[in-house]
């Protein structure tokens, strides 16, 4: 399939999805925090879609509602650390020396623990909620965006045409905002539309683990969290919120594969 066409088929279905997700409380067919006795452990059929959970909730309402919290935590979670990271590499890479020497130890301590070990021990610390989650997540994934635009920034720093916008007597910001951003965007927009999948697992991860969102929420990791002991009876309970994980991390990353062939036509052939 031609580059442009999946380009766009993709963009069209990440719309779609993000449009669904923003009006997902005016579309969902039931509350999905109203708990019915009466409909416990109801399988899939004609009224409830995706079956009910332990409480009688609608499964298919509340992986509509937890989309919110599981993707939108995941894209604000990609946008503050690739832009922190990002800066922060830059930074780095063009100026050097003594400032470049403290930023990147700074970095190497991050990057020597093991991410997610390290984001549920803080968890753990802080206590469990989607704040804390999203925050222990930032911590360890700027690193990654810094030392990218870190290297990008240094390999750009020595080409002649930064030389000769030095020599032209263009001011550093001016050099970083004109030349060297637009140049290295490219890699660091792909970069960070394949860790939004990342996120979104390990948002969901830390859920499942009662780390992240707590319950009553319907985020798809506290959503299978609840719903493992129930397995044998009902195994809708977990399959419904691990499909739409499966399904959304993969189309983020189809999308950021396609878009890493249209930014770099290199990668065409």
């Amino acid at each position: 399939m031609n580059t442009n066409l999946k380009f766009y088929l993709l963009t069209c279905a990440i719309c779609i999805l993000l449009f669904i997700t923003i009006l997902a409380p005016y579309i969902v067919p039931f509350d999905p925090y109203e708990q019915n006795l009466a409909s416990t452990l109801q399988a899939p059929n004609a009224i409830h879609l995706l079956g009910t959970d332990k409480y009688g909730r609608d499964i298919f309402s509340r992986i509509l509602i937890g989309a919110q919290t599981t993707i939108f935590s995941s894209l604000f979670l990609v946008i503050m650390s690739s832009v922190f990271g990002s800066l922060i590499g830059v930074i780095c890479g063009y100026f050097g020396k003594n400032l470049d020497n403290l930023l990147m130890r700074i970095t190497d301590i991050f990057i020597a623990f093991p991410g997610i070990i390290f984001a549920i021990a803080l968890v753990g610390i802080l206590g469990g909620s989607i704040f804390n989650a999203i925050l222990a997540l930032s911590l360890i994934s700027w690193p990654k965006f810094a030392l990218l635009a870190r290297s990008q920034t240094l390999v750009l720093k020595n080409s002649l045409f930064i030389k000769a916008s030095i020599i032209n007597g263009s001011s550093d910001f001016k050099i970083i905002y004109k030349h060297i951003l637009p140049n290295i965007l490219p890699i660091l927009l792909t970069t960070a539309t394949l860790n939004i999948g990342t996120m979104i697992m390990e948002i969901a991860g830390l859920s499942f683990l009662g780390l992240g969102a707590m319950p009553p929420s319907a985020e798809w990791g506290a959503m299978m969290s609840s719903g493992r002991i129930f397995l044998q009876i009902a195994p809708w309970m977990i399959l419904a919120p691990a499909a739409a994980i499966f399904l959304t991390v993969l189309l983020f990353n189809l999308f950021a594969d396609v878009l890493n062939d249209k930014l770099d036509p290199k990668q065409l052939s």
